[in-house]
């Protein structure tokens, strides 16, 4: 039996076994990296798409438009991005609530970017009444506002929600009830929600104030 230090010492390259590696990337490109010693060989995968696991790029556009009010639409990056589905909707403001999108059409509607990350730990209130205020004023201007973030999923559903409650007068499950049945998809992420939860107490107190 060989002691460890015979067997580093006995070690070779040449003993190691090929070794392979499957990759996609974010874009839908597969390759294999082939492995021996310290050789590495990178090759395109063939095989059929139908036969891999993973990773499948959703290159299809959310166009889908949440009414919550006439005056309040929530929706994706991709509607706030295609101009014929912001006619269609009358839209004049976009509320953008995501990080790192740009607003495509600065001379044609009227922006606002309130940049939130979408992770629990954020500070969603912080920004609340920034938010509101904005869509309040479309109002007044009698425009309708589009809020979105990068799928409309968590962070435009969390200002819809916030919007509700704060200048609407509606309860957290009412207002959350409601922006569900606008666009089905919303999902606030559970940090945003234990913090709209928090900021119902916080304006029902307020309230009662005399």
């Amino acid at each position: 039996m060989q002691s460890l230090t015979q067997e580093i010492q006995s070690f070779s390259r040449t003993r190691l076994r090929k070794q392979c590696t499957r990759v996609t990337s974010l874009s839908g490109r597969r390759i294999i990296e082939t492995w021996k010693g310290s050789t590495i060989t990178v090759v395109e995968d063939s095989a059929p798409t139908e036969k891999m696991l993973g990773y499948v790029p959703d290159t299809s556009w959310d166009l889908q438009v949440g009414v919550v009010k006439p005056f309040l639409l929530l929706g994706s990056q991709d509607a706030a991005h295609d101009f014929n589905t912001l006619r269609k909707h009358k839209v004049s403001h976009v509320l953008n609530v995501a990080f790192g999108v740009e607003n495509v059409f600065p001379d044609l509607f009227i922006y606002k970017t309130v940049s939130i990350l979408d992770q629990p730990d954020a500070d969603l209130l912080l920004h609340v009444q920034d938010c509101c205020d904005f869509i309040q004023q479309a109002h007044t201007e009698k425009g309708v506002v589009l809020v979105h973030c990068n799928t409309g999923v968590s962070r435009a559903p969390s200002v819809g929600i916030a919007y509700l409650m704060s200048c609407d007068g509606r309860s957290f499950d009412d207002a959350l009830s409601l922006v569900r049945s606008a666009r089905p998809a919303s999902s606030p992420n559970p940090g945003f929600l234990d913090q709209l939860k928090s900021f119902r107490t916080e304006t029902a107190a307020n309230a009662s104030k005399p």
